[in-house]
C-alpha cells in the first residue's frame, strides 16, 4: 500500500521560511517522479513544483527564487523549501507521486497525500 505523508506546514510570518517533507512507503521511491501542488480557499488545486527521477526540478513561476524543491531517495524523502513566503502562498500543500520521469499535470500522479497547511500572515 503505498501511503505519503507531509509534514512541516504551520503558521509563519511573511517573509519567513517553513520546510516541508513528504515520506514515501510502498513504492519504489527511486523511479518516481515527486511534484507538489497547493490549494488555497476557493481555488483549484495548482501546480508548484516537480523533481525527476534524474533530479532535474522545475518550479511554477508563482514560487520561482524563493521555493527549492529537492528529493532523498536514501529516505524515500521529497521537500520543498520555502523561503520569503507571502500570503498568497497559504494553501494546503500536497505532494504526489508519478510514475514516470517528468509530470506538470496533476492526472499524471498516481499517489496524493493527505495534505499539510500552510498559512502565511501579513
Amino acid at each position: 500500500q503505498v501511503q505519503l505523508v507531509e509534514s512541516g506546514g504551520g503558521l509563519v510570518q511573511a517573509g519567513g521560511s517553513l520546510r516541508l517533507s513528504c515520506a514515501a512507503s510502498g513504492l519504489t521511491f527511486s523511479t518516481y517522479a515527486m511534484g507538489w501542488f497547493r490549494q488555497a480557499p476557493g481555488k483549484e488545486r495548482e501546480f508548484v513544483a516537480l523533481i525527476s527521477w534524474t533530479r532535474s526540478t522545475y518550479h511554477s513561476d508563482s514560487v520561482k527564487g524563493r521555493f527549492t524543491i529537492s528529493r532523498d531517495n536514501a529516505k524515500n524523502t521529497v521537500y520543498l523549501q520555502m523561503n520569503s513566503l507571502k500570503p498568497e502562498d497559504t494553501a494546503v500543500y500536497y505532494c504526489a507521486a508519478g510514475n514516470r520521469n517528468w509530470a506538470l499535470r496533476e492526472d499524471l500522479y498516481d499517489y496524493w497525500g493527505q495534505g499539510t497547511q500552510v498559512t502565511v500572515s501579513s
